[in-house]
């Protein structure tokens, strides 16, 4: 931003003056962030190509327009009797454009177009808006002649209301076309393309007809899978937390599945990157791509064994085994008052805790300090995962059980409770609600 003694004065008190008007609690006008910007002042334009030159005529203002800036006059009443905004608010609203030395016009001379070049141009957009925001009435294309030439601004081009707001769509819909990788041309009319646009059945109906197509396209565009992608784990979220807060919805995944741990089970099988970024600091993945649940044998981690819930690994050039053992929001936490503000463990969670241990003590048993993946021809790979004291870790219960309905706090329960899983090495204890925070955190910052 330049500042010269006149232009930085004005600037300066035109924020002054957008800056009390928001610290009062007031919304800016759009009057106030014209003069912050430069744009208008007292209804005459301003920051001109010379802040001493004041121009009188319409070529002048044009000749003075500083290029990359966008001007508007004051508003006045439209005085056009044969226009359906006749009486209404309305403005003008300029913008320059300076060549590059390298522009041309194309004449046509007989059976001939001829190409002329022109050096030194400018052409100023100009456009009437009347009534409300965004309301074209006129385009106006225009020949600027350089100062001290003695001619004026020249229309090149003069487009009226529908085929103004045509026009702007147009650049608005160009925006969206990729140049490179078409084989053929697409032809689409004006209804139909805003149709597609601005109506979602219209788009469902293209997509159902188009369904292979369209997922081509996304698959080659990086951006198109990253939305589709956040798309997907936005939607599990809300499944997560849905299963979580509406017993209705839980209860009938139940049906379906045979038991609560199932449903959890299942779900964290759809959705295994929720495992791999909620339970820890380092990135978890699946063991297998099929199935969480494992049972641990051997350098093969298959056949009859101590079944896990859930086995991960870390990634990384080392990886290391995860295991989890995977319960129910539903399982208690704490029991009974043992003593006074003393809360002993309930059965599951103590029960949890010693089948996650188990489990991880058979395994560095049977399966020793690593072990590699085998190929279809029964040879080890380098695919090699450690199990040095592997972590694990226990989902279980909710900590609302610490709370009542008008959301006060059980202060004895959680000191229990926190103090039981602070002090146990192992597993680590991680309830439902924590990690659905976790995966919403991480989700809500990778917009």
């Amino acid at each position: 931003m330049k500042w010269d003694t006149y232009s930085g004065r004005k600037r300066l008190a035109a924020h002054g003056l957008v800056y009390r008007a928001l610290v009062r609690g007031r919304e800016a006008s759009l009057r106030a962030v014209e003069i912050a910007m430069g744009v208008t002042v007292s209804g005459e334009e301003s920051e001109f190509a010379s802040s001493s030159y004041e121009p009188e005529t319409e070529t002048e203002y044009a000749q003075a327009r500083v290029p990359g800036r966008l001007y508007t006059s004051k508003t006045f009443a439209n005085r056009n009797p044969n226009s359906a905004d006749y009486g209404q608010p309305s403005r003008f609203v300029y913008q320059v454009l300076d060549d590059d030395g390298r522009s041309s016009s194309l004449q046509r001379q007989g059976e001939e177009w001829v190409v002329t070049p022109i050096n030194g141009t400018r052409s100023q957009i100009k456009v009437l808006i009347s009534r409300e925001k965004g309301s074209l009435v006129d385009l106006w294309i225009q020949r600027v002649p350089a100062a001290g030439s003695g001619t004026v601004v020249k229309e090149v081009l003069r487009v009226r209301r529908e085929d103004a707001i045509r026009l702007a769509e147009f650049f608005r819909r160009l925006m969206l076309i990729e140049p490179d990788g078409a084989d053929t041309g697409i032809k689409l009319d004006e209804e139909t393309l805003s149709a597609l646009l601005n109506n979602p059945e219209s788009a469902s109906r293209m997509y159902e007809s188009q369904a292979p197509a369209l997922r081509a396209l996304i698959a080659d565009d990086e951006q198109a899978q990253d939305v589709v992608a956040l798309a997907g784990r936005r939607a599990a979220l809300e499944r997560f937390r849905k299963m979580l807060d509406d017993d209705g919805f839980f209860d009938s995944q139940v049906e379906e599945n045979k038991g609560k741990e199932a449903v959890w089970q299942r779900f964290f099988e759809t959705n295994p990157w929720i495992l791999g970024v909620g339970l820890g600091t380092q990135l978890f993945t699946s063991w297998s791509e099929e199935k969480l649940e494992q049972i641990v044998k051997g350098h093969s981690i298959a056949g009859d064994g101590k079944r896990a819930d859930a086995v991960l690994r870390t990634s990384g050039l080392i990886q290391s085994m995860v295991f989890a053992e995977i319960k129910h929001h539903r399982t208690a936490l704490l029991k009974d008052e043992y003593r006074p503000s003393v809360w002993s463990m309930s059965k599951e969670l103590a029960g949890g805790i010693s089948q996650a241990q188990v489990t991880v003590h058979q395994a560095v048993a049977n399966v020793g300090e690593r072990v590699a993946r085998r190929g279809d021809d029964g040879f080890e790979t380098a695919d090699l995962t450690y199990l040095i004291r592997p972590r694990s870790f226990l989902i279980i219960g909710k900590l609302s059980e610490f709370k009542n309905d008008q959301g006060q706090h059980h202060p004895e329960k959680i000191r229990s409770f926190e103090l039981a899983r602070r002090h146990l090495q192992e597993p680590e204890v991680v309830t439902f609600d924590e990690l659905l925070a976790r995966a919403e955190w991480i989700v809500s910052n990778s917009a």
